[in-house]
């Protein structure tokens, strides 16, 4: 399928799927946002993608947010519809059954942060930067960033950034735990992707219950935690990526996971 807003990408298992609107920073409109749900559900179908790099086109943006010359049109309703579309597509993102990669490059910011937010982890350009300026319009987050950013680091650093609307840059998003390695402008790709490549090489099944796992504990005290992760557990060690990997140890060979995360 052609896109006209992102670019999908797929080699070696592992999928990219590139913001492409540089001229407008990758701001998030209707169209981006249509498309890239499109995309999200083709990753989700193909059974030989096994990780997801997440970034931006141009050298200057990840995603600067929303597109506010379409924003400013909305009525209450349009709005709220706008909202919430946006929140399935940042929730579906998350709840991919494979690990996501934001391979952030520039401005993250709005929707921009509230997408890396969404990602199971974030490796940055050092000029990138960070922020929920939505305040400064007066407006919220929209996204799930009231709700994702306190999870990350904190209500009070996540009610700091919100309230005053500032932007922080890549050394200080690491320090505080939203960033997990700052790179190089021109050697961010090759380090997500030498990520990437590691991940990609483990069993689809141990990856998916691994990542429900944590979300699933993140939402819930330790002990339903604790149990979700007893029949994880069992039920990943009953997988054919299971009998692979225990047979490969046993034979001093590398494991070839085949498994497949459907039924």
């Amino acid at each position: 399928m052609a896109f006209e807003n992102i670019i999908f990408e797929t080699t070696e298992g592992i999928a990219t799927i590139t913001f492409n609107r540089p001229k407008a920073l990758n701001a998030l409109n209707e169209a981006l946002l249509g498309e890239l749900s499109q995309a999200l559900d083709q990753v989700a179908a193909d059974e030989e993608i096994r990780v997801l790099i997440l970034t931006g086109a141009g050298e200057k943006a990840f995603v600067a947010g929303a597109d506010i010359s379409e924003l400013v049109t909305y009525n209450a309703l349009q709005a709220k519809w706008f909202a919430a579309n946006g929140q399935v597509i940042v929730d579906t993102l998350q709840k991919l059954p494979i690990p996501v990669i934001a391979a952030v490059n520039g401005f993250a910011l709005g929707g921009g942060n509230e997408m890396a937010l969404a990602c199971d982890f974030i490796y940055a350009a050092e000029n990138a930067m960070f922020g929920l300026p939505e305040i400064s319009l007066g407006l919220i987050p929209g996204f799930g960033g009231t709700q994702r950013l306190p999870r990350l680091i904190g209500t009070n650093m996540a009610k700091e950034m919100i309230l005053t609307g500032k932007m922080i840059g890549a050394a200080e998003a690491l320090q505080l735990g939203l960033v997990n390695k700052v790179c190089a402008p021109d050697a961010l790709m090759a380090e997500v992707k030498k990520t990437a490549g590691v991940i990609a090489t483990k069993g689809r099944v141990s990856l998916r219950a691994a990542k429900e796992a944590i979300n699933h504990g993140m939402n819930t005290d330790l002990a339903s935690g604790c149990r979700y992760e007893i029949d994880a557990f069992a039920l990943t060690l009953v997988s054919d990526d299971a009998r692979e990997g225990t047979s490969a140890f046993l034979e001093k060979r590398k494991p070839e996971f085949k498994g497949s995360i459907k039924g």
